[in-house]
């Protein structure tokens, strides 16, 4: 499992970023974070200690499903989806659907944070 480089930087920075992609005028390294948060404390909210902790769980258990990592947890599975939901959109848990279950992954657990 390897590290996720995670960027903070000012919307409009990120915004303008973007735009430099999409027109080539900008290629970005490999090294470069592919995920951007636009504050600290956004990044703190997604990383929370508790988060962590659930990541390091569904890490080490490897569940089935939200429910079994929800009795795992002691987290109502509402809650852990939503969390799970936010997560999976910055690409920190992918959620494999297998028949009727969603079973989540951890992408990674060790972070390397860069400001911009």
């Amino acid at each position: 499992m390897k590290s996720i480089v995670i960027g903070i930087m000012p919307q409009d920075k990120i915004r303008e970023r973007i735009y430099a992609i999409a027109k080539g005028e900008l290629k970005p390294k490999s090294s470069e974070p592919k995920i951007w948060f636009t504050s600290m404390k956004s990044l703190a909210e997604v990383l929370s200690d508790d988060n962590r902790a659930l990541l390091h769980v569904i890490k080490n258990s490897q569940p089935d499903s939200i429910s079994s990592l929800a009795e795992m947890t002691g987290r109502k599975p509402s809650n852990l989806s939503r969390t799970l939901k936010t997560m999976s959109n910055y690409g920190i848990v992918e959620m494999k659907r297998e028949k009727n279950l969603v079973r989540p992954i951890v992408k990674s657990t060790d972070f390397h944070i860069v400001t911009a």
